[in-house]
């Protein structure tokens, strides 16, 4: 069934509808996120474990194996646990960050949220995240979920995404505008 949804377009949107509706089915959603966000933490923090999702050189056998130990260390439920060996079966793992993606945003409609995502330099404490989603609640409207994520290269200040919108405060950018604007006056 083909949509014109771009949360649910694709592979990845595909699989994410389909996880959120056997999650909202088995009235397991809050469980589901909070597994998909164990897993997605351990993407960032583990770049083996990252190796082995992304690349296609591992067997769709070794993929299952090695995410069956992860998400038994991590105690991820049955739901997410099969899930994603499914995805793992089909050769789908590399789409997994996008699944999640899609599955948080089709959640956040769900609850009348905004999803957005947030990057800094170093990482926000609970204050500052709660600060920064008053701020965006009173510019959409809405309560906004946020995906926090810790990114060096800004070198300081954030960027954040809702939507197709981007509102980018990061010292990386600032540096490279003042750059900008000191060569087209020299």
């Amino acid at each position: 069934m083909a949509t014109d949804n771009p949360v649910t377009a694709g592979v990845a949107g595909r699989y994410a509808s389909a996880l959120f509706e056997l999650a909202q089915e088995q009235k397991r959603l809050d469980e589901v996120d909070r597994d998909l966000g164990t897993f997605q933490a351990l993407l960032d923090q583990s770049s083996d474990l990252k190796r082995l999702v992304n690349s296609p050189a591992f067997a769709a056998e070794e993929q299952q194996r090695a995410l069956g130990a992860v998400m038994d260390w991590a105690s991820i439920g049955a739901t997410t646990g099969n899930f994603l060996k499914v995805v793992a079966r089909n050769r789908r793992l590399f789409a997994a960050e996008d699944m999640i993606k899609s599955f948080r945003s089709q959640l956040a409609l769900h609850r009348g949220e905004v999803a957005g995502e947030v990057r800094s330099a170093i990482a926000l404490s609970d204050e500052q995240l709660s600060a920064l989603k008053a701020r965006l609640k009173s510019t959409f409207g809405k309560d906004v979920r946020l995906d926090a994520k810790v990114d060096p290269s800004l070198l300081g200040g954030l960027v954040v995404k809702i939507g197709s919108r981007m509102f980018d405060s990061s010292l990386r950018t600032k540096l490279s505008n003042l750059k900008v604007v000191l060569k087209g006056s020299g």
